[in-house]
C-alpha cells in the first residue's frame, strides 16, 4: 500500500453533540517510522486535540492508520504534516492541532506542531 492510500483504512462516526463546540484528545504513545537518513527506527508520542463538525474518527482504525508507519522511511515533519492532512480530509473538524513530540536520538528531541485552520493555535469558543 503506498502512503497516498494509507488514509483510506481511516473510519468515522457521528458526532453526538454537532451543535456544540468541544474538544476531543487522542494521544498515542507508540507511534513509530523510520529515519529515511539513517534507516533506524524513531520512536514518538502523537498527541490529536480537534473539535468535530459532523463526524469523529473512530480510534481502532486510527491505530491501524498509524501503525503503517511503522516501516516507512520518513522525517519527522513530513510525517506530522502528512498525518494532519489526512486527518482533516477525513474529518473536515472545525479546528485541529497535532503534536508529534519523539524521543531522543542522540541527544536531542524533536517535536513538530501542526495546526488547521493554519495559524489557528487555539481552537473556537
Amino acid at each position: 500500500m503506498s502512503q497516498k492510500d494509507f488514509a483510506a483504512i481511516l473510519e468515522t462516526f457521528p458526532n453526538p453533540a454537532p451543535d456544540r463546540n468541544y474538544v476531543i484528545q487522542i494521544v498515542c504513545p507508540e507511534f513509530t517510522s523510520v529515519c529515511p537518513r539513517t534507516g533506524q527506527p524513531d520512536f514518538g508520542t502523537l498527541t490529536f486535540q480537534y473539535v468535530p463538525d459532523q463526524v469523529c474518527v473512530e480510534l481502532k482504525s486510527l491505530k491501524l492508520y498509524l501503525q503503517q508507519y511503522r516501516n516507512q522511511g520518513i522525517f519527522y515533519e513530513a510525517v506530522t504534516n502528512r498525518i494532519l492532512d489526512d486527518m482533516v480530509r477525513l474529518l473536515r473538524p472545525r479546528w485541529m492541532k497535532l503534536v508529534a513530540r519523539f524521543r531522543p536520538r542522540g541527544g536531542i528531541t524533536t517535536q513538530v506542531s501542526v495546526c488547521y485552520p493554519p495559524g489557528e493555535v487555539n481552537p473556537p469558543t
